[in-house]
């Protein structure tokens, strides 16, 4: 199937239920070149789950930033099963609560749940079986290895105490929050990311925080004499958190020593890559009204906030946006990831393009990446080769804040469709939302979303969580001739999951590479494995994994269509 190349590595692989092991036959029919279509198939998933963000009329600034949601596969059965955050509900008045809780008084308070994937579009709810149905203010999520025992882990960070969930490797999970030590206080949580920032081999732990706030805090707004919910300027920023893995199932706060509490910002979506390719793991974090913080790595696991330097901080006007969802990648083709940021209304979402390493220079306009974000709140965000054409497409979940925004402001909708943006050649995106078949016409106020292939068929779906109603399940529908990879990691002298290595798939002069993640988009996790469009390309030449650590894996003449499995071997040499 492929040849291993000289370094000493061995490969694991392994292929996908419902993919071909090889290319088969094109077919004659005749297609519309690369339109992108998505079905609503949420009615035959058999979710029930519906979000509640726990308003109560007070309009606590807590309550719309719920939530995110993760994808991941929990059981290890093979295919994408799905974590769902909720809100809890928030107290009438003037209450003597300081926090969420998961001990409310009422019978049937709102929980997080998982869905496990059985196959053919159909979820099954395991959260009591599991056993990670929390009760607290559910805001970001991430999956990880944390103790590399071969499954993935969960941790939630919530309005109150955060909480881990270690994978049991039967289908259950074990709250090991205090004996990790990651509750993290009574704070305001935001996104959260594992990786390993010191490259040790195990993965550490990011915290967002967004804002110091309390119910006895709490500052009512209005506009034109409806009530609304507030800013984060309404109340002093939040450091955030940084925690380093002890290897024992313990972690340790480093988050002044690693001068990342050195800054303050209403922190939201956060991403961890690395953007200068040095081999080290730097930090994106999405802020709520203030410059936006980019963290770079020293190698060792220090950091310092250049922001500002590298022109991460503002747009290219010198503004700073209310950033929600974060995510990067390759959009072009030059080997640097480059970084999409979700605002809110009256502000485009802005792509950024990595210059080397040296640059993020906002091409938003000349991109057209703009497109149809100006009017709604823009969330949740993922870049996806959804008709798998060689180029990463991105997807935008939509909704406003307000549910009677339309009374003083008629261009607004709480209840929006999403936006749907494709790559047309790695310079210029156009919005192909109204053309990309019922599934995106379902309107609704959207927060967290994921993107992966929910039916092993080849191509990436989506699921997207909704504020105060069902979810929406997506499934890719786009009918074109083009071929694809699906690559997971198994790292062994790295961390388990792979997180933080670099892949790189080459395929006759088409040259892709992508970065295994823990924690992106708006405060969730998606995309374990790494999804790559190949064109007309049948064959990949070569596909080459930089692991965090130093070690490198390459294999040559890979075949297309197909999931594969990549182990890095221990006996390899820096």
């Amino acid at each position: 199937m492929f040849r291993v190349s000289s370094f000493r590595f061995r490969v694991v692989v392994q292929v996908a239920a419902l993919a071909p092991a090889v290319c088969g036959p094109i077919s004659a029919q005749p297609l519309q070149k690369n339109v992108i279509r998505f079905d609503d198939l949420t009615d035959k998933s058999g979710i029930t789950f519906r979000h509640t963000d726990g308003g109560s009329g007070q309009h606590y600034i807590v309550e719309v930033m719920s939530g995110g949601v993760a994808l991941f596969d929990y059981d290890r059965d093979g295919d994408v099963d799905i974590y769902f955050l909720n809100g809890s509900r928030q107290p009438t008045g003037d209450a003597p609560v300081e926090r969420a809780t998961s001990t409310s008084p009422d019978p049937t308070p709102p929980r997080n749940a998982l869905y496990r994937n059985d196959g053919d579009w159909k979820f099954t709810d395991v959260t009591t079986v599991a056993g990670v149905g929390d009760r607290g203010h559910g805001l970001g999520v991430t999956v990880g290895d944390y103790d590399n025992d071969g499954d993935q882990d969960l941790y939630l960070n919530n309005f109150g105490p955060n909480v881990l969930y270690r994978n049991n490797g039967d289908g259950t999970f074990s709250d090991v929050t205090q004996q990790a030590g990651l509750a993290n206080g009574n704070r305001v949580g935001a996104g959260t990311c594992f990786a390993d920032i010191d490259a040790d081999g195990d993965l550490d732990l990011y915290v967002a925080n967004y804002v110091k706030f309390s119910y006895k805090s709490h500052v009512p707004r209005s506009k034109q004499g409806y009530a609304i919910y507030g800013s984060p300027a309404d109340y002093p920023p939040d450091s955030d958190s940084l925690f380093r893995n002890n290897g024992d199932g313990t972690f340790t706060d480093i988050s002044h020593s690693s001068g990342i509490d050195a800054v303050a910002a209403p922190s939201m979506g956060m991403i961890c890559t690395d953007y200068d390719n040095d081999g080290d793991t730097d930090i994106f974090v999405a802020n709520d009204g203030a410059a936006n913080f980019l963290f770079e790595n020293d190698g060792h696991g220090a950091f310092t906030e250049i922001g500002l330097l590298r022109g991460f901080s503002y747009d290219a006007s010198g503004k700073v946006h209310a950033s929600m969802g974060i995510d990067v990648a390759d959009f072009n083709h030059d080997s640097y990831a480059d970084v999409h940021v979700t605002s809110f209304q009256g502000e485009v979402a802005t792509l950024y393009r990595n210059a080397a390493g040296a640059l993020l220079e906002d091409v938003t306009l000349a991109s057209r990446a703009g497109s149809g974000t100006l009017l709604p709140v823009t969330w949740g965000n993922g870049f996806a080769d959804f008709d798998q054409d060689g180029w990463k497409d991105i997807f935008i979940a939509c909704g406003h804040l307000n549910k009677n925004v339309q009374r003083y402001d008629q261009a607004a909708r709480y209840d929006s469709p999403n936006v749907l943006l494709r790559n047309v050649d790695g310079e210029r995106f156009a919005d192909v939302s109204q053309t990309g078949g019922e599934g995106l016409q379902v309107a609704a106020s959207s927060r967290g979303l994921g993107l992966d292939d929910l039916d092993n068929d080849g191509d990436v779906d989506i699921v997207i969580l909704n504020a105060n109603a069902l979810p929406t399940l997506l499934m890719n529908r786009t009918e074109t001739k083009h071929h694809w990879l699906s690559i997971s990691l198994q790292g062994t002298r790295s961390n388990r999951d792979g997180v933080g290595a670099k892949v790189e798939v080459v395929s006759q002069g088409l040259n892709q590479s992508d970065e295994v993640h823990s924690g992106r988009g708006y405060q969730g996790h998606f995309g374990s494995r790494l999804h790559f469009g190949l064109g007309d390309h049948t064959v990949v030449d070569r596909v080459t994994v930089r692991w965090i650590g130093g070690t490198r894996t390459e294999l040559q003449d890979v075949a297309c269509d197909q999931h594969i499995v990549i182990r890095e071997e221990t006996t390899t040499s820096r």
